[in-house]
């Protein structure tokens, strides 16, 4: 691929747009609220979910360079990127928080980083909070060796990547009367909501604390489409202690919705919104006759 190449994002086939599957359930249907499952982890094999929807943008435009983006050592995002870059033949650089990690053997995550081409550069906690800074960003490139690199943000959330997931809000609608999906740095959310229909709202279900989010999604919205879209909102009540925190509750859960539905349950994002789902059903948050759609941004890694 050379320098004015645009890497061909239909030759990796992704599946849109992706299927809607009713669920019966129930502890929905018992107080008149119809469980859609938008199954956005059936999109791509190796770029799941939203994945897809906000790197897809960003590719676009990396014209032969090298792409550089950010993450911890669990990061779907990072493990998505980097089969992006072995599927498009472009180079890919993952920042990796933890200069720790470099001591130690990978785990499967950046294990699979590295086998499908991605150079991991750690980087120590200081470091990477700071990756946003202009200075810090540049200096870190030159560590990278990677000055001339397309930037692509942790989680993939910029302007490009929200403009990708407002097809999101736009498949589903006249489906549902509420669209949910659980947050990591909002991006989704923010397309998510632009691409509803009038009538429709989307809920947010953070999996971090903080209450940051409100803020960080109306920002996404600013770039992408120069203001406020949509009717949103969300729930900061299930985060279960922060990211990739987990209660004997929410794992039971979990694994009671993959017994009833033969789904598996990924537990970082998707576990929390459905467990949040079924919370706000019992305490009534729905109007009888309401069609809910939860997002399933993503599936179990091996």
């Amino acid at each position: 691929m050379t320098g004015t190449d645009t890497p061909d994002l239909a030759a990796l086939r992704p599946r849109l747009p992706s299927p809607c599957q009713e669920v019966a359930d129930e502890r929905f249907e018992r107080h008149g609220v119809r469980l859609l499952l938008k199954r956005d982890d059936l999109i791509h094999p190796d770029l799941v979910g939203n994945k897809w929807r906000k790197l897809a943008p960003n590719l676009a435009t990396a014209r032969g360079r090298t792409v550089v983006t950010f993450g911890g050592a669990y990061s779907n995002h990072l493990r998505a990127t980097a089969a992006a870059g072995r599927l498009l033949g472009l180079s890919t650089v993952g920042v990796v928080r933890g200069q720790e990690l470099a001591e130690r053997p990978l785990n499967a995550s950046l294990a699979r980083c590295a086998a499908d081409g991605m150079r991991l550069h750690f980087v120590d906690r200081a470091t990477y909070r700071r990756k946003d800074e202009p200075g810090a960003l540049a200096a870190l490139l030159r560590a990278a060796g990677a000055e001339d690199a397309l930037v692509v943000p942790e989680g993939g959330s910029n302007g490009p990547a929200v403009r990708g997931c407002r097809a999101l809000g736009e498949e589903l609608g006249g489906r549902a009367d509420v669209a949910a999906v659980a947050c990591g740095t909002g991006g989704t959310m923010a397309g998510l909501a632009a691409g509803l229909p009038r009538g429709a709202r989307a809920l947010g279900i953070p999996v971090l604390k903080g209450g940051f989010l409100s803020g960080d999604i109306r920002r996404l919205q600013d770039r992408a489409f120069g203001g406020p879209r949509g009717d949103w909102s969300l729930d900061d009540r299930f985060h279960c202690g922060g990211y990739a925190r987990s209660t004997p509750e929410l794992d039971a859960f979990a694994d009671d919705f993959e017994h009833r539905h033969a789904l598996p349950v990924e537990r970082v994002y998707v576990a929390k919104l459905l467990y949040a789902l079924v919370t706000l059903v019992r305490e009534g948050a729905f109007p009888r006759g309401t069609t809910l759609a939860a997002v399933v941004t993503g599936r179990p890694f091996p």
